[in-house]
């Protein structure tokens, strides 16, 4: 599906609902793929974000409450943060991050190292923040055994033909199905304990400036659960030594020393994790990466319905490296384990 194509019009009365009235452009802006995100110039000479919430995933009440209590919170911190310039559903203005910029991949171990520690420091941040409860803007988002039993909705319906076509595939999951429920068990026995965490983790969610100072950015998925999610999904997509889509399986594995580098800086950070979660976060990485093709897989089965793809096979091959990914962190398991003591 492509982007929606908003007016002029449109757009100016967005932006003077929320007091925004003398903007000289407004252009498309980032790479994100869910919101419909936009860069204001003004006469002014300052600058604002502009984007208006995918209600299709979002419930955008639910959504505004639990983006302006974090941003709230944080600036009563004194914590840099997004600052929320005006919001008015489904539109919502932030401030522009002057000076601050970011990057898609992760090419070097000192930039593992570097979102690791912002994205500990963000948990660490929000880990007073005074109740109710965040509501959950996604529910079960990495809950993996809910992710399981889609997968096997979609290989009962079948709706395309092309279960048989990935039989080796289902049974790669079927090897590892019992792990699944592994840290969602964890949670409910309470040995694991529900932390507000970000849930998209990504190195471009870390927007850094000259002085080292880093805001983390994208908060709508920022609600309850647990803080392995965040770091699982910082060492699948952190650590990965090729493309998410890559064609060429011996290019695909997760680099041991970017997984240290992710260690290193999440731990110097993370001081309020127990001993349990300490104990899986070597098997997080792992757990994320196969929820993930999980995911990828069904979405295949389903007809590519969720995921945006360019090709027919396109969420086949992105399975088969998620795969891959969870294959090279299984092998090098025992010193994954070893660098986390190491650590801790």
């Amino acid at each position: 599906m492509g982007a929606r194509v908003y007016s002029k019009e449109e757009l100016a009365a967005a932006l003077a609902s929320m007091g925004v009235t003398d903007q000289t452009d407004v252009s498309r802006y980032g790479s994100g793929h869910i919101n419909d995100t936009f860069k204001v110039e003004t006469k002014r000479g300052v600058r604002f974000i502009l984007q208006r919430v995918n209600t299709d995933i979002f419930d955008p009440v639910l959504l505004k409450n639990n983006i302006l209590r974090v941003t709230s919170f944080l600036k009563s911190k004194g914590v840099a943060s997004l600052e929320v310039v005006g919001y008015e559903n489904p539109w919502r203005l932030y401030a522009f991050l002057e000076g601050y910029t970011s990057t898609d991949v992760v090419t070097e171990v000192a930039q593992a190292e570097q979102v690791a520690a912002a994205f500990a420091k963000f948990q660490n941040d929000l880990a007073d923040i005074p109740p109710p409860r965040l509501d959950d803007i996604i529910v079960k988002f990495h809950d993996t055994p809910d992710r399981l039993r889609q997968l096997d909705e979609a290989a009962a319906k079948d709706v395309k033909g092309r279960k048989a076509k990935v039989a080796a595939e289902l049974a790669f999951v079927e090897k590892r199905r019992e792990e699944c429920a592994r840290i969602v068990n964890l949670m409910k026995s309470g040995d694991i304990p529900e932390r507000v965490v970000h849930q998209d983790t990504k190195i471009n969610n870390v927007m850094l400036a000259p002085d080292g100072t880093n805001v983390v950015i994208d908060l709508d998925t920022t609600m309850p659960g647990s803080a392995l999610y965040d770091f699982g999904d910082m060492v699948r997509t952190s650590s990965a030594a090729a493309a998410e889509d890559e064609k060429d399986l011996s290019k695909v594995y997760s680099k041991k020393e970017y997984f240290e580098a992710l260690v290193k800086g999440y731990l110097a950070g993370a001081k309020f994790l127990n001993e349990a979660e300490k104990a899986n976060i070597a098997f997080s990485g792992r757990l994320l990466t196969l929820e993930c093709g999980i995911r990828f897989l069904a979405d295949y089965l389903n007809g590519d319905t969720y995921f945006h793809t360019a090709y027919d096979d396109h969420n086949l091959v992105r399975c088969h490296t998620q795969f891959k990914m969870v294959e090279s962190m299984e092998a090098q398991a025992d010193e994954y384990e070893a660098i986390v003591r190491k650590y801790c």
